[in-house]
């Protein structure tokens, strides 16, 4: 009864506000207490009292009372945080005014002319509401600062959103800034050594006040997207500087608590069902926090020198000018220690291999939803900390990160809902292939079996890898193309390392190559033949540097010879080129701009659409493959060389061909992206002709190719004479126990297209994390129904 009646003076209160055509005063503490001072309504209750429609009534046409609203919802964080919430009403009155401002900020940021409100110093209301603080220059801040600033405040709040080292009297005040809020980081971990108990109230509050500051950074999101934005988001850029005290505890905090978290806890079947795990909902809210802080890069990184690890004792103050750094960035640049990387990789590997674990019971162990945040924040931590790269690098430990990453992939190819959990999988893979100790590791035999629609093998993570990816290309959602370029420049980076290639990885890459390679798909696109380019390359680069264990891939390649010799004989003539477009349309397979159909044997499965009612954010264009890479040589000493920095030398015409495509595609793409013609090649359609066809028909890298089919054909063909033989096993032992030595062009220099970041995967990055923010923020919808410009919801 008395909490139905207190929902009824709320939403009454509400009613005032819209209806009331004179501003209420600011002194009026009566009117606005109601907001605040329940005792019994939920966020939920909030969301549900204060509808849309309303918020922008007020907006429009009583723009001082929401005015009002604000300053004094504000008013009441910053007296709380100064007060360290130390009565029940107190703490109660902090979240409802939480809960109300999550509520409305939305509002705020969807109209232009409200944008700089909370960033204003406006006279009145907020000085009438005695936003008052200790010395002037606190008193000229604007209100998003005293925002930003409470909310840090009261994150490290004794009793209410931490534990209390100490027990203060009932008669001496809570001395908030005098605290050390490095003693109550949230979990043990990087810096940190003591874990504290495990209090759900406490998590219960973080989650609010995260919540409303997710809400804060969302201004993002009510900005179109721009690949060469120069400005960045004011609210992350205050909260991340040395204006925020708490800024080093509060990361530490945040990556600790994420990388401490085990669902599954001591694994007694089905407990998720029997207790509700509030530190779940406190993990979401951290890591999208973490990945949000960690986006706003503030001064370039080039600049920072890693300095030693993060330590609590360590001054917030000590770096430089504030307003130009992301302590974020910064202290996650300067994690160093072992102990610390290995801590960040077993927490975040344990965690993305949690939906992989199958058990005897069904469904008895908790499945975690949020691995698309832990793919973008393993990605930050990779780009930012290059010794955290190296070290996920060093050992077999990268395979934990490989095999969720292509479980994810093959789960969502087909699903266009997911699509762009497929792109950041894959840009993780591409950011990893840069670096030669990811190929070496992709030689230990694969002999975890996950549960995954794909073809049964023995061999090893790379074979692994071929497949799933083959899977993408030959029956992914058609939205995944333009990941083509990137798939394949992953397998190119990797080649040189690959030991021994299984016969089914062997025939994927086969087929891959025989559906690219036909006339119809070649002259229906004018980038489609850079596709052909790239599996050349990695057939030359497992001949030339790991010919003797790759028996399985030699004898692929002789079976399927005659693909090499179509290619070599691929007509130009004009005629031809018709007669080869006429046939596209009796022909399934591979096609950029049709559909995407597998070989029958594949048992592959059908896109499929979502589910229904599912929502959908749109993604910004991938940029091409030239624009996401930097070419690099690997030296003798295996060292990398970038390609501008490798003198003229008399090479092979396979790498003359090589670095002349990779011209090529530079040149061709600045013209394109993303494989849609530009303004240019749209007011003239483009179509194949014989002097396009025969420009990159001489630069395929066919030599080395031809000369193992030219030596080895004739000897396997004797053998198979001789012998009578017609088991392939005793040509396998033959081609293992060969040799080309002396008999291939001399090797070509290894070439890897190492990640470079870039404004257009920026903003890619961008998008897609703000979209999953959104889509997963829905109990309760913070930006449901609001007018999003970054990105847009579609209904699926």
């Amino acid at each position: 009864m008395g909490s139905g009646d207190s929902k009824l003076h709320f939403r009454k209160a509400v009613i005032q506000l819209t209806t009331k055509t004179q501003p209420v005063e600011a002194s009026d503490d009566a009117f606005w207490d109601q907001f605040w001072s329940d005792a019994s309504t939920t966020v939920q209750d909030i969301f549900a009292l204060v509808p849309a429609a309303e918020i922008r009534a007020v907006r429009e046409e009583s723009p001082s009372n929401l005015a009002t609203l604000c300053y004094k919802a504000v008013e009441k964080l910053v007296q709380g945080a100064d007060s360290g919430c130390s009565s029940e009403k107190q703490r109660q009155t902090v979240l409802n005014c939480t809960r109300l401002l999550t509520r409305i900020l939305p509002y705020i940021f969807e109209d232009a002319d409200w944008r700089g409100f909370f960033w204003s110093t406006v006279p009145g209301a907020g000085r009438a509401g005695n936003l008052e603080e200790d010395d002037g220059e606190d008193e000229a801040r604007p209100l998003a600062e005293l925002l930003l600033l409470a909310i840090a405040d009261l994150l490290f709040c004794p009793d209410f959103t931490v534990q209390s080292c100490k027990r203060n009297s009932p008669d001496t005040a809570l001395d908030t800034q005098a605290i050390d809020s490095c003693e109550y980081i949230w979990e043990a971990g990087v810096g940190f050594a003591h874990s504290p108990p495990y209090n759900h109230v406490h998590d219960t509050n973080r989650t609010e006040l995260l919540k409303l500051l997710l809400t804060c950074f969302s201004e993002a999101m009510y900005l179109p997207p721009s690949a060469d934005r120069k400005s960045v988001n004011p609210w992350v850029s205050f909260f991340c500087s040395s204006e925020n005290r708490h800024a080093l505890p509060l990361f530490t905090s945040l990556l600790n608590v994420v990388c401490a978290y085990d669902p599954v806890g001591y694994g007694i079947p089905y407990n998720y069902l029997l207790s509700s795990d509030q530190r779940e909902q406190l993990v979401v809210h951290v890591i999208q926090v973490l990945i949000i802080a960690l986006e706003h890069e503030g001064v370039a990184r080039a600049s920072l020198q890693v300095l030693g690890g993060i330590s609590p004792s360590a001054a917030v103050g000590q770096q430089e000018p504030a307003e130009a750094e992301n302590l974020f960035v910064n202290y996650l640049s300067r994690i160093h220690r072992d102990e610390d990387l290995s801590f960040m990789l077993k927490g975040l590997t344990q965690l993305l291999n949690n939906p992989l674990v199958q058990t005897y019971l069904p469904h008895s162990a908790k499945k975690i939803q949020f691995h698309q945040e832990l793919l973008l924040l393993f990605w930050k931590l990779c780009d930012i900390n290059k010794k955290f790269l190296f070290f996920v690098l060093k050992s077999s430990d990268v395979l934990d990160v490989l095999v969720p990453i292509l479980f994810y992939l093959n789960d969502a190819r087909a699903d266009q809902s997911r699509v762009g959990l497929v792109h950041i999988g894959v840009f993780i893979l591409l950011l990893l292939s840069g670096e030669r100790n990811f190929g070496v590791r992709l030689n230990k035999p694969y002999v975890l079996r996950v549960p995954m629609d794909i073809p049964v093998f023995t061999g090893t993570h790379a074979d692994l890898l071929i497949v799933i990816f083959h899977k993408i290309v030959s029956s992914g959602h058609h939205r995944l193309q333009p990941l083509f370029d990137c798939l394949l420049t992953v397998i190119v980076n990797i080649s040189p390392y690959l030991k021994s290639l299984s016969m089914v990885a062997a025939n994927k890459l086969l087929h891959l190559l025989e559906a690219f390679s036909t006339p119809w798909f070649l002259f229906s696109s004018p980038q489609n033949h850079y596709l052909v380019f790239f599996l050349l390359e990695v057939f030359n680069n497992v001949i030339q540097y790991q010919f003797d264990g790759n028996s399985n891939l030699v004898y692929a390649i002789i079976r399927k010879r005659s693909i090499f010799h179509q290619l070599a004989n691929l007509p130009s003539d004009m005629a031809s080129i018709q007669k080869a477009l006429q046939q596209k349309k009796r022909k399934s397979g591979l096609s950029r701009s049709g559909s995407v159909t597998s070989e029958a044997a594949d048992n592959s499965r059908v896109p499929v659409a979502a589910e229904p009612r599912m929502f959908n954010a749109s993604l910004e264009a991938t940029p091409g493959i030239d624009k996401i890479t930097e070419k690099a040589q690997v030296s003798e000493e295996g060292t990398m060389v970038s390609v501008s920095d490798v003198p003229p030398s008399v090479g092979t015409s396979d790498t003359e061909s090589n670095l002349d495509r990779d011209h090529e595609i530079s040149h061709a793409q600045s013209e394109t992206t993303s494989g849609q013609p530009s303004a240019i090649s749209a007011s003239a359609p483009w179509s194949a002709n014989p002097d396009w066809v025969t420009s990159w028909k001489v630069k395929l890298p066919l030599q080395t190719i031809m000369r193992l089919l030219q030596v080895l054909v004739p000897q396997v063909e004797k053998i198979c004479i001789d012998k009578g033989l017609t088991d392939e096993s005793e040509i396998l032992n033959f081609l293992q126990h060969g040799t080309l030595v002396g008999l291939l062009p001399v090797p070509h220099p290894i070439l890897i297209r190492k990640y470079q970041a870039n404004a257009g995967t920026a903003a890619w990055f961008r998008t897609y994390m703000w979209g999953v923010i959104y889509l997963r923020n829905v109990d309760p919808p913070v930006w449901y129904d609001t007018d999003i410009r970054l990105f847009e919801i579609q209904r699926i």
